[in-house]
């Protein structure tokens, strides 16, 4: 099995989802991240895993995260704190952020099971250019350290770092991120149900 982490950070008004403001107030925004890692972590924990991670920035979690190791995100940029809490991972690791929860449960069915023959590597491309799957069959923190982060080419940046590596990588369906308000009603369409859906309805 793989071992999974969730990227995260406290969800406090005015810092997350800041783009969502307007319209939203910054405390409906903060609202929503809350939402958005309740509804994926929800989703992972459907699943088995090796080891469930919240690799998290803050003080207070949103939510129970009984049976995940909770870490504190290492200091540095997102290249650095992305690689720091690979390198504390033994055996495949799959590394998600918050910010997809409307992520086919399928797809991370897949990621959660044994990998196939001839995959090193699984990558997900977000649709704004950078990517909300990082999967590693031998966790290396240098493979991400370096990259330049929340820029439209991150994501092909990263991708061509692991061909670079020689790693076979299988490429995942492409995500939209969560970011402004056109992006949180396409992902609600999809989340009948949830406090997201709420917003479709």
């Amino acid at each position: 099995m793989t071992t999974i982490i969730m990227l995260a950070k406290e969800c406090s008004p005015g810092k997350v989802k800041t783009r969502l403001h307007p319209p939203l107030s910054l405390e409906a925004a903060a609202d929503i991240a809350a939402a958005c890692i309740d509804i994926t972590a929800t989703a992972v924990e459907s699943l088995e895993w090796t080891r469930k991670i919240l690799c998290f920035d803050g003080d207070s979690l949103p939510r129970d995260f009984d049976g995940w190791d909770v870490i504190e995100q290492a200091g540095g940029g997102l290249d650095e704190r992305i690689g720091a809490v690979f390198d504390v991972c033994s055996g495949p690791t799959v590394l998600i952020g918050m910010d997809s929860p409307h992520l086919d449960p399928l797809v991370l069915e897949t990621v959660s099971r044994a990998w196939p023959e001839g995959c090193d590597a699984w990558f997900g491309p977000a649709v704004d250019g950078g990517f909300w799957a990082l999967g590693l069959r031998k966790p290396d923190g240098d493979l991400v350290r370096g990259v330049p982060m929340s820029r439209d080419d991150t994501g092909a940046i990263q991708h061509a770092r692991l061909i670079d590596a020689g790693l076979a990588t299988t490429l995942l369906p492409s995500l939209r991120d969560i970011d402004t308000i056109d992006d949180l009603d396409a992902a609600a369409r999809l989340l009948p149900g949830t406090v997201l859906g709420m917003r479709a309805s």
